[in-house]
């Protein structure tokens, strides 16, 4: 998808549609710009009850005009006064959805004049590429016979807001690129994206970007490392594990990197603890916190941020096998810390605590993971928001700011220390799981053990990093909310 800025007045319109955004109160957000004729025709649909404004609602018009048809798609904003971030994004996703349905091969879009409280030119162009981007995404294996009708869309603003709209374009171009890569690695069948095919990615990310370097640990490499608690998941699968190290050089050497921890389980059939065969085809979702690092890592290089950013992504499969760990297992840790695995198909935990420990070399600033973990923070939070624990505050508030800039909703849980007493065991340092009670809670206090000399974050993407049921699909998730974070360090 071509993207460009195009600044008012409009000429006679190339595209083959006009997007323009309507408030509630029956006022059209560009109405300024807004064709005098079409204003008539608005204000009978408005008093005939065909359209009203609100949110979610759009209305399509092909007009007679000096000879051709004019086509334009209404977007309803809802009520001014409450608009705001989230009820934009909606719109814009409804406007995008009847544009591609009428196969029009080009728009303008008037919708980033669309003011409200909270959000500027800047923003609202960004979040036109990143919504717009998501709702034309449409995967496959291979490369489609015929393009896709929808191939350039136009975003207007006023000659003024060109310079903030362009750095609006550039970052939602970046954003919206990575979370591409994103969601076709999490999309991709099990038996494709396998841990090579996800250190192959990774080192096509790393060629075609100088600042970017790479460094893939094999098992060997993590046998030598002392990572008995990685290598014992990898031990049911024929697939080899790898721990993929990608690091973005953009700030001062001395300047401490962030590193990113994503778990990428390319398929979890849950290991002897074997998962019911209802929806396990949805486990090669498991590696999405991994795909997400790539394509942070892609985003980040894209924008050359002033950061230094170190993506690891922890990635293997867990399979039933005579040679896999058994639940009463006792594993190593890098760290030298017992593990007693009382569920194999607890396992995501098991790969993170070693590469959490192998993170601690870099001196990080500080250390964010991001992974399906949990089933239950799908149960307690549903598929709104991701779950965030964390060992720092102030790295927390930060995500928390990020999740509401970028409407990549997070909501946080209590790290308390009395949820430790669930992880004891009687024959190692730990197990690792609680029991039914607060599992997701239990399980990042499991990983806070091996992220205690660091200020760390865990976000739990279980609900969130991709749909089921009909809309089945990768979302692209937590890779906005990330940016978002990292644009505010470098801003800072």
């Amino acid at each position: 998808m071509d993207y460009s800025i195009e600044t008012l007045p409009l000429n006679k319109p190339q595209n083959d549609c006009l997007i323009i955004g309507m408030f509630e109160e029956l006022e059209p957000a560009s109405a300024a710009h807004t064709p005098d004729h079409l204003m008539q025709i608005l204000k009978d649909d408005i008093d005939n009850k065909r359209f009203s404004g609100k949110s979610g609602e759009t209305l399509t018009l092909s007009l007679p005009q000096n000879g051709t048809l004019e086509n334009y798609v209404i977007a309803g904003l809802g009520k001014q006064e409450k608009a705001d971030g989230q009820s934009f994004r909606k719109t814009l996703s409804t406007a995008i959805k009847v544009v591609k349905e009428n196969k029009f091969s080009s728009a303008t879009s008037l919708l980033a004049l669309a003011e409200h409280s909270g959000n500027d030119c800047e923003w609202r162009v960004r979040q036109t590429v990143e919504v717009f981007s998501d709702q034309i995404y449409k995967y496959s294996l291979q490369p489609p016979e015929e393009p896709e009708p929808l191939q350039h869309i136009s975003i207007a603003v006023t000659v003024d807001q060109q310079d903030v709209a362009q750095k609006g374009l550039q970052m939602g171009m970046a954003i919206a690129n990575g979370m591409q890569r994103t969601k076709r690695l999490g999309d991709l069948p099990g038996n494709i994206c396998t841990p090579t095919y996800l250190a192959e990615q990774a080192i096509e990310i790393a060629e075609t970007h100088e600042q970017l370097s790479i460094n893939i640990l094999e098992e060997s490499d993590m046998e030598a490392l002392g990572m008995g608690s990685f290598l014992a998941v990898s031990r049911g699968s024929r697939q080899p594990a790898k721990l993929i190290n990608l690091s973005y050089q953009g700030g001062d050497s001395d300047q401490k990197p962030i590193v990113l921890v994503g778990k990428g389980l390319t398929f979890d059939a849950g290991g002897i603890s074997l998962k019911p065969g209802a929806g396990m085809d949805e486990m090669k979702y498991d590696m999405c916190g991994g795909a997400t690092v790539l394509g942070v890592m892609q985003a980040v290089t894209e924008l050359q941020l002033p950061l230094n950013v170190i993506g690891l992504v922890a990635s293997s499969e867990n399979l039933p096998d005579g040679d896999a760990n058994k639940p009463g297992d006792v594993l190593t840790s890098m760290s030298g810390l017992t593990i007693e695995v009382l569920n194999t198909d607890a396992e995501g935990r098991l790969i993170l605590c070693d590469t959490l420990t192998y993170a601690k070399q870099f001196d990080p600033d500080v250390v964010i993971d991001m992974a399906t973990l949990t089933g239950a923070c799908l149960v307690a939070l549903g598929r709104v928001p991701s779950g965030l624990l964390g060992n720092d505050d102030k790295l927390c508030d930060d995500l928390l700011d990020a999740a509401e800039t970028s409407c990549d909703k997070l909501w946080r849980l209590p790290l308390w220390e009395e949820y430790q007493e669930q992880l004891k065991s009687n024959f190692a340092d730990m197990a690792n799981i609680g029991g039914r009670d607060a599992g997701t809670i239990t399980a990042a206090c499991f990983l806070s053990r091996f992220a205690e000399d660091f200020d760390w974050a865990h976000l739990d993407i279980a609900g969130t990093a991709w749909r089921t049921g009909q809309n089945k699909g990768a979302t692209g998730r937590p890779v906005p909310l990330i940016m978002q974070y990292l644009l505010n360090r470098a801003n800072a």
